[in-house]
């Protein structure tokens, strides 16, 4: 698909197939995206946890309150390694949460181009997130969405509701 295309057609799903899982290949290819995706200094401090697996898929989907998620068969969780991301020596800024960002974003218009669906979720409950899939000191959540095919009768909007170019950008 045109890039461009790529971009308008994207959009968050919530309807998915429960027994049309993803295939291995496609799903590889959508987390090498991530994986290709810059940053800051080429530290690539993230870690993608796919979870697949009935039993953890049911304590992963707990973390969230929605029942549009209940069908989804697998949930990409993104991972920042905070103490490997570049900080800036000026401020002390660390770049973690952009460069999560960036991979994410990666791995969501790569999806689409898959025909796969995804919707970035952020309202998850961290603490309980955190103690399901036992993280270390330092591994700090950044976003997680599920991927799958989206159900026969799922169609996209026609339209998405954007402001328009000249109200967010300037040319100077």
């Amino acid at each position: 698909m045109e890039y461009t295309d790529l971009i308008r057609n994207r959009q968050s799903v919530r309807n998915y197939d429960p027994n049309r899982p993803v295939p291995k290949e496609i799903l590889e290819k959508i987390l090498d995206a991530g994986r290709l995706a810059p940053s800051a200094c080429n530290y690539q401090p993230w870690k993608f946890l796919l979870i697949s697996s009935s039993a953890l898929l049911e304590k992963v989907k707990a973390c969230y309150k929605r029942d549009w998620l209940k069908d989804a068969p697998h949930i990409l969780v993104v991972i920042g390694l905070k103490d490997q991301a570049w900080n800036r020596f000026y401020d002390g800024y660390n770049s973690i949460e952009t460069d999560t960002a960036i991979a994410l974003t990666h791995i969501i218009l790569a999806a689409e181009n898959e025909g796969i669906g995804t919707c970035w979720i952020m309202a998850y409950n961290p603490a309980l997130l955190k103690e399901t899939l036992n993280l270390k000191e330092g591994e700090v959540l950044y976003g997680i969405t599920p991927l799958g095919y989206s159900k026969t009768d799922f169609k996209k909007a026609l339209t998405k509701e954007r402001k328009p170019l000249h109200d967010i950008a300037e040319f100077l």
